[in-house]
């Protein structure tokens, strides 16, 4: 970035940088699969835009997430969120899982997330690419969808449901 472009030249080429990656995951998810071995598994649903998705967990060691894969249908944001979640959670505790959902929420509401200290800078500057949908209150949801099926699929878990 040159020093003396105007700053709104570098927010566009931020948002421009953000909506590519969030067409590349929505386009190619790398992690858009339903795991053979799981341990947890939900679904969630948007019918006021059809956005769906399906979410699937395997842990590991201490009741860490060692992999999760989804099956979406709907937007890029959508399907970009998920994939970007799926990359994300892996090796977390279910409860750092929660915390990240927390954050992403809040990202995803404001654009920013204040609160959030040096543990989530890391998984946040990945998902960065979604906080723009702040600016679009309908499409929240489309982002926040597959957070929503991985909370119930670790609440599934958590109370002993079916898989």
């Amino acid at each position: 970035m040159r020093n003396d472009a105007p700053m709104s030249d570098s927010f566009d080429d931020l948002r421009d940088l953000y909506q590519e990656v969030i067409l590349e995951h929505g386009r190619h998810p790398r992690h858009g699969k339903r795991l053979e071995a799981f341990d947890a598994t939900a679904k969630g649903d948007n019918p006021m835009c059809g956005d769906r998705v399906q979410v699937w967990l395997r842990y590991g060691p201490n009741d860490t997430i060692a992999e999760a894969g989804f099956e979406a249908r709907g937007c890029a944001i959508s399907v970009a969120s998920a994939d970007l979640m799926a990359e994300t959670v892996p090796n977390r505790s279910k409860a750092d899982a929660r915390v990240l959902f927390a954050a992403f929420r809040d990202m995803a509401r404001t654009g920013t997330c204040p609160d959030c200290g040096a543990a989530l800078a890391d998984p946040l500057e990945r998902l960065a690419p979604l906080s723009s949908v702040h600016e679009y209150p309908s499409r929240v949801k489309c982002a926040t969808l597959p957070w929503h099926a991985l909370i119930a699929a670790l609440d599934s878990s958590e109370k002993g449901g079916e898989p």
